[in-house]
């Protein structure tokens, strides 16, 4: 595995990143999911992808994951698509690339457009979850939950065998990045890859980001027996045939 290095924001934030450089190639920018980082499975796959194809790579963790520094608890949709638009500028700068979301990165790759519209050249959801603070989370919380939140600002929720520390901050922050209600009418390849028994989050969330895009060349990949992280071999087999087919179309 490539060395880890750090991108210095100022004195005291730091974010943690692996790259595949290359001046003028097309890049891959991965984005990771809430609360993980970039030494999963998924990560190390693309990166093994892009030197195999000679393309370039960049995978972030946002402040308060991984090593990246900053607390967690104090992170939200806007900080971390801040974080992931200071790294794209930094590391891919000018060069054309193709945004993989994996679950919550799903939602902070759909920020991105706002920003590089014209560079992103394709788009790869993994298990896709833009707005799950509100749709999955606090609409779906019981009163009691709801009431402790908004009394003391934080609570710990369990979701398929994962915890969350979650603050009323990060939900208020949330309703402000919708993204699902947008439409984005790039004339690029859109794939949206989900597992078939994701406990995490349903599958019409994938079909919901498609709808999203107006005129893209749009696809949904259901993989059958697949959980939410899609990291076994046979998994990360299927999303790399799919994240070739969209290169293909671009080179």
């Amino acid at each position: 595995m490539k060395k880890f290095k750090y991108l210095k924001l100022s004195k005291t934030k730091k974010l943690r990143f692996i790259d595949n450089y290359f001046k003028k190639n097309l890049y891959i920018v991965f984005l990771h999911g809430f609360m993980s980082d970039i030494e999963g499975k998924k990560p190390k796959a693309f990166l093994r992808f892009a030197k195999k194809n000679k393309l370039g790579f960049v995978a972030l963790e946002y402040s308060g994951h991984g090593k990246s520094t900053g607390e967690f608890i104090k992170g939200n949709i806007t900080s971390w698509t801040n974080d992931t638009k200071v790294v794209i500028k930094k590391i891919v700068k000018k060069n054309n690339f193709i945004l993989i979301g994996s679950s919550m990165g799903a939602w902070i790759a759909l920020n991105q457009f706002k920003y590089f519209k014209s560079q992103i050249k394709g788009f790869l959801g993994i298990g896709s979850a833009p707005e799950f603070l509100t749709r999955l989370m606090w609409n779906k919380f019981p009163k009691k939950t709801k009431k402790e939140l908004l009394k003391t600002g934080k609570i710990l929720i369990k979701n398929g065998g994962y915890e969350y520390p979650i603050t009323l901050q990060i939900i208020k922050d949330g309703r402000k990045n919708k993204v699902l209600q947008k439409k984005i009418n790039s004339k690029i390849g859109v794939t949206m890859i989900h597992g078939q028994k994701d406990e995490v989050v349903p599958v019409i969330f994938s079909r919901l980001v498609l709808k999203v895009f107006s005129k893209a060349k749009k696809k949904v990949v259901i993989i059958k027996n697949g959980d939410h992280s899609l990291s076994s071999q046979r998994s990360l087999g299927k999303i790399i045939k799919e994240l070739y087919a969209i290169i293909k179309n671009i080179i």
